[in-house]
């Protein structure tokens, strides 16, 4: 029994060393792809000392309301889709003092177009999700994954994506302390 108590505090210390030596000044680390070009990364580190926000699936405002009600065409594209739902996101972002910089994760669900045979148009989400993602203007890119799914539960949408964003705990005080 003693031998296991010691154990365990060695490791609750080893442990709280370990929490001690990372900074929450750390950098977010994102780990490139082959393709500088491409707008997401092939990991992401977040170090200890941020939050991890989870932002909900959102799907596309309507783009066309003289189109039929739940069809693609009231809805748009896969690409004009995909920047509607990406408008969402990043209103939300902003509403919470973030922005697609903070974004360390995305799950984007795509529906085959009708127009395409029902096949994805890959080319068309990535052509808008490649405007806020790996710019000039806003150069980090995200870990994500792409999934072909049968439907979503609004009917003539195509595009949902999901985030994840982290905010920096000092940072995020600092900026608070700031703003009273």
């Amino acid at each position: 029994m003693k031998n296991a108590m010691k154990i365990l505090v060695m490791a609750g210390t080893f442990a709280a060393a370990t929490a001690a030596s990372a900074h929450p000044t750390d950098p977010v680390t994102r780990t490139p792809i082959a393709d500088p070009k491409f707008p997401i990364a092939a990991a992401v580190t977040v170090p200890p000392g941020y939050d991890t926000i989870y932002l909900s699936g959102s799907l596309p405002d309507v783009a066309n309301p003289d189109a039929p009600k739940g069809t693609v065409e009231a809805y748009g594209n896969t690409e004009t889709q995909t920047a509607s739902v990406l408008k969402k996101l990043g209103a939300t972002l902003t509403a919470m003092g973030l922005t697609f910089a903070d974004v360390v994760a995305a799950h984007v669900f795509l529906v085959g177009d009708p127009a395409k045979n029902g096949e994805i148009d890959f080319a068309g989400m990535n052509a808008a999700f490649s405007k806020e993602f790996g710019t000039e203007a806003q150069p980090n890119k995200p870990a994500r994954a792409v999934l072909k799914v049968a439907g979503l539960v609004v009917p003539g949408t195509l595009v949902e994506i999901e985030m994840i964003a982290v905010r920096n705990h000092k940072a995020a005080k600092a900026a608070a302390k700031k703003g009273k």
